[in-house]
């Protein structure tokens, strides 16, 4: 645990809240721990809009269910 700790540039205590998934930990020392474990690659696949099916779900619904363009007016 010190040696990932060293590696993350963190401390053991801060890495022990990692481990525990502690949310006030910041997203720089989660990379960081990641980076040191070798996992960083993961970390572009969690922010993939393509594989987040439930993230599009939830868009979806905010879409409008029809769109009416509006006709040009005639000139005289």
């Amino acid at each position: 645990m010190a040696v990932l700790a060293d590696r993350a540039f963190t401390s053991r205590a801060t890495l022990q809240r990692v481990e525990a998934g502690d949310p006030a930990v910041s997203m720089g020392i989660y990379a960081a721990v990641m980076h040191s474990l070798g996992l960083l690659e993961g970390l572009s696949q969690l922010a993939d809009a393509c594989t987040d099916s439930v993230g599009q779900a939830l868009a979806n619904e905010f879409l409008p269910q029809r769109v009416r363009l509006k006709k040009a007016k005639e000139q005289p």
